[in-house]
């Protein structure tokens, strides 16, 4: 008798647990069912624990980091020995985080096919502000082997694709994508006092103080509530914040409290990497959005169509005090913005292209 077909196996190496980092959740995390779906089995392994993924970019905890790296180290060892079972490994960002690429030429020669997918530029060796003191430990090389090395290499920018073409001309660009099914449409506007809204972490938070002076203005004229979410720490002088904490759970109710998404970035080498996944997820929620008129973002905002497109402290105020103080250009905005969610960057839009590149393979 022939022997039953066994599905294919494919285990995912990134460095945080499921659920937690925006640039796991909205990219490849979301197409697990669809993977399985079509005849493919998935494990995870992260680096991290769920204990280390909540201190790691928090300010002290130093012995409970040390501990948390060698127990990622540890399980890293682990896969070692088990990788030649797979028959994809599916490397996002690094598999392990200091030093040469000592794991992952090991783990390389083991694997039957390995796919690489980057949407940082995580070989120029930023760390958070917490996190400094090991900056030296972190090196360009282990990135660029991941991606000469690998067999296909994930991209989700102009500025990432041009980077892994120097090393590797196997290349997918597949953006950041979103489940729109699971924000509530259509979005509740509420009359009254307009809510200006940021969504990011406490290492991006710092690309909103680059609009403080015009956070200071909309406060002190405008009937405005100001929210961030995803920073617990975040400060404006003068300014009153609403914090909002964030957890997978309530991410989305809190999205929809927005009725403006905003989204400033600094003209540096590091943004050009961004996917903009904060932008679909504005978007998805039905906000329309004024954001710094800087490259990753053109790809995601039609100026005047479902946000604003801006440069310099002038242009954000006007943008900003015509969305506050027209309803109907806010409400047909936000409109445009799920419009192109759904059409440009939903699962069901791009779940045929990771199956593509794993058939190729």
């Amino acid at each position: 008798m022939p022997s039953e077909k066994r599905n294919k196996r494919i285990l995912v190496l990134c460095p945080y647990p499921m659920g937690c980092a925006p640039g796991q959740r909205l990219k490849f995390e979301q197409y697990y069912d669809s993977w399985r779906a079509n005849g493919f089995e998935v494990e995870v392994s992260p680096f991290m624990s769920d204990e280390m993924q909540k201190i790691v970019y928090k300010k002290g905890h130093l012995f409970a980091k040390i501990a948390g790296t060698i127990r990622g180290y540890l399980r890293r060892y682990r896969d070692l020995v088990r990788v030649g079972k797979y028959d994809i490994v599916y490397v996002f960002l690094w598999i392990t985080p200091f030093g040469p690429a000592i794991t992952e030429w090991l783990i390389r020669a083991r694997a039957k096919k390995m796919v690489y997918d980057i949407d940082d530029l995580v070989y120029m060796g930023r760390t958070s502000r917490y996190n400094k003191f090991i900056r030296f430990l972190k090196s360009a090389s282990k990135i660029n082997f991941l991606i000469k090395r690998s067999d296909h290499v994930l991209v989700s920018t102009d500025e990432l694709s041009s980077y892994s073409a120097r090393f590797n001309k196997n290349l997918s660009m597949i953006p950041a994508t979103i489940d729109i099914k699971k924000y509530p449409y259509p979005k509740k506007l509420m009359p009254g006092t307009v809510v200006i809204g940021w969504s990011g972490s406490q290492t991006t938070s710092k690309y909103l103080h680059l609009i403080d002076p015009v956070l200071k203005y909309l406060k002190a004229n405008y009937d405005v509530r100001i929210m961030v979410m995803g920073d617990d720490d975040f400060e404006l002088a003068g300014v009153d914040i609403e914090l909002l904490h964030w957890t997978a759970e309530s991410e989305i109710t809190n999205l929809q409290k927005f009725d403006i998404g905003l989204h400033p970035l600094p003209d540096e080498q590091w943004a050009y990497g961004k996917s903009g996944g904060k932008l679909v997820q504005y978007m998805a929620a039905g906000i329309p959005i004024v954001a710094t008129a800087l490259g990753p973002n053109f790809k995601v905002i039609q100026d005047g169509y479902n946000g604003f497109l801006v440069t310099g402290e002038q242009e954000w105020i006007e943008r900003l005090v015509l969305l506050i103080t027209d309803h109907e250009l806010r409400k047909k905005m936000g409109e445009n913005s799920r419009r192109f969610a759904a059409e440009n960057s939903s699962v069901e839009a791009n779940a045929g292209k990771y199956l593509a590149v794993f058939d190729k393979l």
